[in-house]
């Protein structure tokens, strides 16, 4: 046996500082690593003394991600050695090849650590850029990964906002590829960075798969995706973690092999996978139900609507009703909740239609950029 050991991950450049531990857990030997956001003595402790740093793990077991922890005791999913270069092999074979990596996202948090993972296993250094992610030093990383294939791995809300400026639109547009994970990228973004000739690549995955294992909708090289007769997403292959620090019950990775999502999908004849949304953001309103992220879509192709999220809250009468918070279009006034309601009748079922809207100048995030269903209803809920 082995002992899962803390590494603290600064923000930004300095992350590179943890790519000699990532490279020593890669080769074994040393004990694993629990990557922890170096700045943060809160989170610091909480992971350390949820996940047991400090003691016996399984041999294999290179780093433990801690997962989001929003509800209860994070689970820290144990990935190995194997799983985490797969990962990183079927990546570059997807993308046309090994290539330099810009950092830009926390190196503690999967798709920053694969970054690293792809850069040592490349034989490459990443080029790293501030924790802030100011666009205005986009030109200069890019160019400063010189010549050969090159990418980078963003969230949909860094993308939005290189896109905004028109020299960060450019060196984006440089780029091999531009992976966009943790979370649905809305169409507006996708549509723009399409007219700026950026090359975006959606990618789904999580700690638990070592990142994003279906890229555009389609398994990378040694991924398997089953959808059940309910519609759960089940993944399975080499990427997948050995398992949780600390398993619930009932255990996602119960099946050996395999790991049973929380996500809701469909599987056409062709292979390409389509995500719904999750299960426990679902709305159960008037007996139906009412998937966020079909209603998100809907909402984001108004042109006044530049971000949105909706959740359920509680009502008397229909069990939940659907709510949308909304981010108007800088320089329009909001839609109003009957245009909105109007518009998405359109696109879905009356029952998917926003019954309440607030309009807020920014959503709430959490993690590497996911909307903080949970903060909204918190707060619009009462």
């Amino acid at each position: 046996m082995v002992v899962l050991r803390p590494v603290p991950v600064p923000a930004g450049p300095s992350a590179l500082s943890v790519l000699p531990a990532v490279e020593r857990a890669l080769i074994g030997g040393a004990g694993a690593m629990l990557p922890v956001p170096a700045d943060d003595d809160r989170q610091i402790h909480l992971l350390t003394t949820s996940l047991r740093a400090d003691e016996e793990i399984d041999d294999d077991v290179a780093v433990v991600v801690a997962t989001s922890g929003t509800t209860g005791t994070p689970k820290g999913a144990m990935l190995t050695a194997a799983a985490l270069t797969a990962s990183a092999n079927a990546t570059h074979r997807r993308l046309g090849g090994p290539g330099r990596w810009l950092l830009a996202l926390p190196a503690n948090h999967i798709a920053g650590l694969q970054v690293l993972v792809r850069s040592i296993v490349a034989g490459t250094t990443p080029v790293a850029v501030s924790a802030r992610f100011d666009v205005a030093e986009l030109p200069a990383a890019v160019s400063a990964m010189g010549p050969g294939r090159r990418y980078a791995s963003l969230v949909a809300a860094q993308l939005d906002k290189a896109l905004a400026d028109r020299a960060a639109t450019a060196a984006l547009a440089e780029l091999d590829a531009v992976l966009i994970g943790g979370g649905p990228i809305p169409a507006r973004i996708a549509e723009s960075a399409a007219a700026a000739n950026i090359s975006v690549v959606r990618t789904y995955g999580m700690s638990e798969t070592a990142g994003g294992c279906v890229y555009d909708g389609v398994a990378l090289d040694g991924v398997e995706i089953r959808v059940g007769a309910d519609g759960r997403i089940a993944l399975g292959g080499t990427t997948i973690a050995k398992g949780y620090r600390n398993p619930p019950d009932p255990d996602p990775f119960a099946k050996s092999g395999w790991f049973m999502t929380d996500d809701i999908g469909t599987l056409d004849n062709s292979g390409v996978l389509r995500v719904i949304g999750r299960t426990d953001d679902a709305i159960s309103t008037g007996g139906l139900t009412v998937f966020p992220q079909l209603v998100e879509n809907a909402l984001a192709s108004h042109p006044r609507v530049a971000d949105c999220a909706v959740f359920g809250v509680p009502d008397d009468r229909l069990g939940q009703r659907v709510v949308a918070a909304i981010v108007s279009t800088a320089g329009y006034p909001p839609p109003t909740l009957s245009e909105l309601r109007t518009h998405v009748k359109t696109l879905l079922d009356a029952t998917a239609a926003p019954r309440e809207l607030h309009v807020v100048d920014e959503l709430p995030r959490r993690g590497i950029g996911k909307v903080d269903r949970r903060k909204l209803v918190a707060r619009f809920g009462g």
